[in-house]
């Protein structure tokens, strides 16, 4: 079984230029397609799991589950196959580095939050259709000379929720691995954010949050330890972004990002926002007055000790009086920051550095993406006046009061409701009070009415998101066929192309001066659309009959006249003096002549001989 090398010709297609890289289970390699004379990626399963049944439908999977995801953050998969015992997919070539190299030759703070935004993007595509990728890494990401982020390998890629293997083996890369991937328990699309988590922090670090001498290791850190903030190594993060990285990062999902939307929106927060502020000074605590026991004194001296506490009472009523009066007079409102519109946990982290607390954060369902700040309470000051301080002990001790956040779960989703025979009215408020949105695309059918729904997209009984747009296939009746120009052609020509546009010819004859066998006239009209098997009507052209003058020169007068009516000519008699015995009653001529073809009816002049009258003898002069 010959190994894959340099020249070979992969399938009767791919021609093998240089090897691009090596993995695990496969063999990447820079190839020619001769069909479409394009470079690609061809990844090519080692021989040595072609008998392996798990590896080989992995190596499918993977070729299934991109070649589903046509995105520009996501390598295109063009063709997959079996090649002389082991199997191969061709891919879309990007020349590049990995965002492991980027990492490595040291990236800016900007440049690190660009590339994993878009890893983002197309880890948030391929979750909106079912692809958890499960092994999402800095090797994993090429980027282009553009800039553009590309992921790759979607070898253990699995549709829905995952699974361990049978054996209880996880797979996956330890050092990106969630903790509960690492404990084998279920993968959701919140671990492949945890993984994304990880690869920000290494691109903002330089490395990545957990190091260990083996795998094992890696992972129990991975399920049991907090990593070291970014900022406490690179003091270019801002804590925004700090807080950003750390709740990716959480252990437990439900206290992560639950979508790539809300992480996205999270990033462009802290990137508009880093959060640098200041923190409030606080009010400190007045000493307590202890009271001292005062021994017996001897009574001479009782009335100067009640002088002096006179004295000390008075005194103190009046630092008495001049504290409440400072009291009341003291200024117990606070400005509260405007954190709406950002992530929750980004306002979280902006109100903690100004001083204030969080108090109920209720979730509601609204068309703004998940955990984004709806509302809060109090409100912002300004616009809104400042909050009033929780203050104790005449407001000497005070505290800033506890935030109210409204947050975004999302639109929420629903069920497409039926709509397929409705009008297009009924169909679109009914798609609105499911809370959704309709688009209309008009489409021919033979079976639907015109102006009824034949079906919607998605389909009805799917869920899709609220807010986003069902689009309605409305009928616009069966497809017209436009009725050619046949006046000017011959009578087959015409028919042939009455049948090519699915109508049905009728043909009819008129004598005419036209050439036989053209069409004359067509109904309906060239140019009109008429539903198919309409019946077209055509006049073709049909020669006139003739009749053949016959030659009755030298015939009697009467002979001649009724051969001339019996050929279907009208005979006009003329006669004319003869001199000549022989001539007289005969036709001496005719008009027109013998042979000639004339319309049924027509003239035939003849001229019939008579006998000369008789010329009066001249009488002799003598």
């Amino acid at each position: 079984m010959p190994e894959v090398n340099e020249g070979s010709v992969v399938d009767g297609r791919y021609r093998v230029l240089r090897r691009l890289g090596s993995g695990g289970m496969a063999d990447v390699w820079l190839a020619e397609d001769a069909h479409l004379q394009r470079l690609v990626a061809l990844k090519v399963l080692h021989r040595r799991f072609a008998q392996d049944r798990e590896f080989v439908e992995r190596f499918r999977r993977e070729a299934e589950s991109a070649a589903g995801l046509q995105h520009p953050n996501i390598v295109a998969v063009y063709d997959r196959g079996e090649f002389e015992g082991t199997y191969y997919i061709a891919m879309q070539y990007i020349e590049g580095p990995t965002l492991k190299q980027l990492i490595d030759g040291g990236i800016s703070v900007e440049q690190a939050v660009a590339l994993i935004r878009q890893v983002l993007e197309g880890a948030r595509f391929a979750h909106r259709n079912g692809i958890v990728h499960r092994d999402l890494k800095p090797q994993n990401v090429i980027v282009d000379g553009d800039g553009k982020a590309v992921v790759t390998d979607f070898g253990i890629a699995r549709a829905g929720v995952s699974e361990i293997t049978q054996t209880g083996s996880v797979m996956g890369t330890p050092h990106y691995l969630s903790p509960e991937q690492a404990q084998g328990f279920e993968v959701t699309s919140v671990s492949d954010l945890y993984s994304i988590g990880v690869l920000l922090y290494e691109a903002l670090t330089g490395r990545v949050p957990f190091e260990g001498e083996s795998a094992v290791a890696v992972a129990m850190k991975q399920v049991s330890q907090v990593p070291q903030r970014p900022s406490s190594i690179n003091p270019l993060v801002s804590p925004a972004l700090d807080a950003v990285v750390m709740r990716a990062l959480e252990k437990e999902p439900g206290q992560r990002f639950q979508s790539a939307d809300a992480f996205i929106a999270a990033i462009d927060a802290a990137m508009r926002e880093p959060g640098v502020g200041s923190g409030t000074a606080a009010f400190a605590a007045l000493p307590p007055v202890v009271a001292v026991p005062l021994e017996e004194e001897p009574e001479e001296e009782e009335n100067r000790k009640r002088r002096r506490l006179t004295w000390i009472a008075v005194a103190v009523a009046a630092v008495v009086g001049i504290l409440i009066g400072l009291a009341l007079t003291r200024d117990t409102t606070t400005t509260v920051p405007n954190v709406t519109g950002n992530e929750l946990n980004v306002a979280i982290s902006l109100l903690q550095q100004e001083g204030f607390a969080v108090g109920k954060v209720k979730r509601v369902e609204r068309e703004a993406p998940p955990n984004e700040v709806l509302e809060q309470d109090p409100p912002a000051s300004p616009p809104a006046d400042k909050a009033d301080l929780s203050c104790s002990f005449l407001t000497f001790f005070c505290s800033k009061p506890r935030v109210t956040l409204t947050v975004s779960k999302g639109p929420g989703s629903g069920t497409v409701p039926g709509t397929a025979g409705l009008s297009l009215e009924e169909a679109t408020e009914k798609l609105e009070a499911a809370g959704f949105g309709a688009k209309v695309e008009n489409v021919n059918s033979d079976s639907v009415e015109e102006g009824l729904v034949i079906h919607s997209e998605p389909p009805a009984g799917n869920t899709a998101t609220h807010g986003s747009e069902v689009t309605l296939f409305v009928s616009r009746g069966p497809k017209l066929a436009k009725v050619p120009v046949l006046v000017g052609t011959q009578r087959a020509v015409a028919v042939q192309q009455i049948r090519g546009r699915g109508l049905e010819p009728s043909v009819s004859e008129e004598e005419s001066t036209e050439p036989s066998g053209q069409v004359i006239r067509q109904s309906p009209a060239a140019g009109r659309e008429v539903e198919r098997g309409t019946t077209v009507s055509i006049v073709v052209a049909k020669a006139k009959k003739q009749a053949k003058v016959p030659n009755v020169v030298g015939d009697e007068r009467r002979e001649a006249v009724e051969a001339i009516r019996a050929a279907g000519l009208t005979p006009v008699v003329e006669e004319e003096e003869t001199e000549n015995e022989a001539e007289i009653g005969r036709v001496l001529e005719q008009l027109p002549g013998s042979g000639e073809r004339v319309e049924p009816g027509s003239e035939v002049t003849i001229i019939v001989g008579k006998r000369a009258a008789a010329v009066p003898e001249e009488e002799e002069v003598p």
